[in-house]
């Protein structure tokens, strides 16, 4: 639930999440602006934080758990509402701020699967105004990838959840997680191929960073860390440029519409294949047709 009086409420972008299809929402991102007003915000099983954009100062009054805070809000400052927790809040001009929702259980299962020694329930623990270079670093890099045409790529949404998830185990629960589970080095050569042999197998499907960690049985975390380590790039980076490298082939080699090569190739859309490629090639896509396919008959 989240009832807000001020009747004007300006949602820039829509609603967006990632899941790990284990039947519960992963993190789900929003861009919103509100007008001044007040309201009480519930969100259930989810863990909220709000991460100012306001290029005004903006006062806020927040009441929770019997505690009150005033404060400007300014330009990265951040919020963090466990689950389960009303929060009502008060401002006095219009507020714009970037939201993430992370699932109480996605939390849960992620501490498990990365640290040793985790509790039955962890407990987050309430910041009404902090600094947290970060998480405002996440949030701005999920609202970009969110936001962009709305063709977010699964894998690197996954990635940054992941990553933004161990980090508020490390510095915001009660009771600390004791060490990460032990994962030295890179993954072996056979561990390596049997995840490269999956991803040029599904280049045209969304593939989860889910996926390729139950490939190899270990958690999302350590199979992102252990992957860069052992070629240099992240998961979601590798999986770019090899679709980029398929689209190549078949502008090359057929004469199929970029369209289509584009649905072929995993990208959501014409525009989302172009922005893309151009980023790793420095061409368009028609434009590296023409080329290739004169100079490959010349």
């Amino acid at each position: 639930m989240n009832t807000i009086s001020a009747s004007q409420t300006v949602l820039t972008h829509e609603l967006a999440f990632a899941d790990q299809g284990k039947g519960w929402r992963t993190i789900e991102v929003e861009q919103v602006q509100y007008p001044a007003g007040e309201g009480t915000c519930h969100f259930g099983d989810r863990h909220v934080l709000c991460l100012s954009l306001s290029p005004r100062p903006v006062r806020m009054l927040q009441f929770r758990e019997n505690k009150t805070h005033t404060g400007l809000y300014r330009k990265g400052d951040i919020s963090l509402n466990p689950a389960d927790i009303p929060l009502f809040a008060r401002w006095d001009q219009a507020d714009h701020y970037v939201q993430i929702q992370i699932g109480a259980q996605f939390l849960q299962h992620v501490a498990q699967e990365t640290f040793d020694h985790v509790p039955q329930r962890l407990e987050i623990i309430p910041e009404f105004q902090i600094r947290d270079p970060q998480i405002e670093a996440i949030g701005l890099l999920l609202l970009d990838e969110l936001t962009r045409d709305k063709t977010g790529s699964q894998l690197y949404i996954d990635s940054l959840a992941n990553v933004l998830a161990v980090h508020l185990l490390r510095q915001y629960t009660s009771t600390h997680p004791r060490r990460l589970s032990s994962h030295p080095g890179g993954l072996t050569q056979r561990q390596l191929l049997r995840v490269l042999d999956y991803i040029h197998e599904h280049l045209d499907q969304a593939i989860k960073l889910a996926d390729l960690a139950h490939l190899l049985g270990i958690s999302h975390f350590h199979f992102s860390r252990m992957f860069k380590q052992s070629t240099g790039v992240a998961p979601y980076q590798y999986l770019l440029l090899q679709r980029v490298e398929r689209a190549k082939q078949l502008l090359t080699h057929t004469d199929q519409s970029i369209v289509d090569i584009a649905f072929q190739c995993g990208f959501n859309s014409h525009s989302h294949l172009s922005k893309q490629f151009r980023q790793l090639t420095g061409t368009t896509p028609t434009a590296f047709r023409a080329t290739h396919r004169h100079s490959q008959f010349a």
